[in-house]
């Protein structure tokens, strides 16, 4: 499910964005007032919690106690409540990183925080990145990580592949964990079954597999992760370190360029 920002009315979605438009006074009553802050909240609760295919007015509008029709007021429709939604949500990543320890380190450290919230609301990923939301809070991400890399010495034209490079690679490593652990209860088999059930039947189907892919064999072959015993699970813990490895062959990149 792949959904497109940026499809509401675009003056007011950007004026309340950017904290241009003048607030909406709560209604009073015997039921909390509501307001934007409240509305978008209640919006991310629901999306956290039950995916972006739960997300309608009408159910942030039962979250709240209220009718849908009651957030029209201060939010045009879904569409632009969603674009306030991802903007807020990024709200969380630090505006900021150290870079005492060089930029690297902090191109690290920024890497592993934009994982660990992807995988915290992981229906921020079926928003396209082909429309970005253009509020300030996503705004800040690349702002960061852009003032990060300056320090390599980089030119801007040059960089800027950089940027959406790292942005890319982060994305899709959150996407492909965020996806496994949706897996099961979409399709009521576990990752152990469904492997289990197809090596048995590749090693059956194609007994020259080897022969026909000895490059995909040989990477298979390499040196097994062990589990870290952390409780996570196991292919949790080998997309991690896959993304760790990329992460760093990426930067080591950077560095040489």
């Amino acid at each position: 499910m792949v959904v497109y920002a940026g499809q509401g009315d675009a003056r007011r979605t950007m004026a309340v964005l950017w904290g241009t438009e003048a607030p909406k006074e709560a209604r009073p009553g015997p039921k909390p007032g509501l307001s934007v802050e409240v509305i978008v909240a209640a919006g991310i609760e629901v999306a956290d919690a039950e995916g972006m295919a739960a997300l309608s007015m009408r159910a942030v509008g039962e979250r709240l106690g209220r009718t849908a029709m009651a957030l029209y007021t201060y939010v045009p429709g879904k569409t632009e409540l969603l674009d306030l939604m991802v903007d807020r949500v990024m709200a969380e990543l630090p505006a900021a990183r150290p870079r005492t320890d060089g930029w690297r380190a902090a191109a690290t450290a920024w890497a592993h925080d934009l994982r660990a919230f992807y995988l915290r609301h992981p229906w921020v990923l079926q928003v396209s990145q082909a429309r970005p939301v253009l509020g300030p809070n996503e705004f800040a991400v690349v702002e960061t990580l852009t003032a990060i890399l300056r320090e390599t010495g980089l030119p801007a034209a040059r960089l800027r592949g950089v940027v959406a490079a790292l942005m890319d690679v982060v994305r899709g490593a959150a996407r492909t964990v965020a996806e496994s652990r949706l897996a099961p209860a979409e399709t009521g088999v576990t990752d152990r079954e469904w492997w289990a059930a197809r090596s048995a039947l590749m090693r059956e189907i194609a007994p020259d597999f080897a022969d026909r892919f000895p490059a995909v064999t040989w990477l298979e072959r390499g040196d097994a992760v062990p589990d870290d015993g952390s409780g996570t699970p196991y292919l949790e813990q080998v997309a991690q370190r896959a993304f760790a490895e990329g992460l760093g062959t990426l930067l080591d990149g950077i560095t040489a360029r």
